[in-house]
């Protein structure tokens, strides 16, 4: 419970602090780790390691593999794969989706049918057209959206306490 609140602190600390340059990458990584405590994943992920996926190059996979060296997700190790095109990715609980590869989140939707994978994206309006958790900055500040029913179809159950947080779309 208090590694639960303390996440949460991490998370409100960050909302409040404006984001410059790359320390973008760095918040990113440290929010996909956090959500990774308040979203609840059906027994069968609860499985060896938890996997967090990453499309394409992002600067955010350096910084989420330097998280996996020494933190885990609950009683998982958690493991970070660079996945060049959606064809390519593999089960996984996360599947973080950056800009510069948004174009292809209908393809990756389409090859997760079925899977409980959270996707988490990083350009507006892709909130709304289905990935469960969506990077915004507003104000010079870090935030994001959640899709609560992209998540639900996904078999995903988000706490209320990430909602609270959230900008619900």
């Amino acid at each position: 419970m208090q590694k639960r609140i303390l996440g949460l602190l991490i998370v409100l600390l960050a909302f409040n602090i404006t984001v410059r340059g790359q320390d973008i990458h760095k918040f990113h990584s440290i929010f996909i780790y956090n959500f990774s405590k308040f979203i609840q994943w059906p027994a069968a992920y609860k499985k060896g390691d938890f996997v967090i996926g990453v499309l394409g190059n992002s600067p955010v996979t350096r910084h989420l593999r330097s998280m996996a060296a020494s933190k885990k997700v609950g009683s998982q190790r958690f493991s970070i794969v660079s996945y060049k095109n959606p064809g390519d990715i593999q089960r996984c609980h996360i599947l973080y989706i950056p800009t510069e590869q948004s174009s292809m989140l209908e393809e990756c939707k389409a090859n997760l049918t079925g899977t409980a994978t959270l996707i988490i994206t990083d350009k507006p309006g892709l909130g709304k057209d289905g990935s469960g958790i969506n990077f915004l900055i507003v104000d010079g500040k870090p935030k994001f959206e959640l899709n609560k029913s992209a998540a639900e179809e996904r078999n995903l159950k988000v706490s209320t306490e990430l909602a609270k947080l959230a900008i619900l779309i």
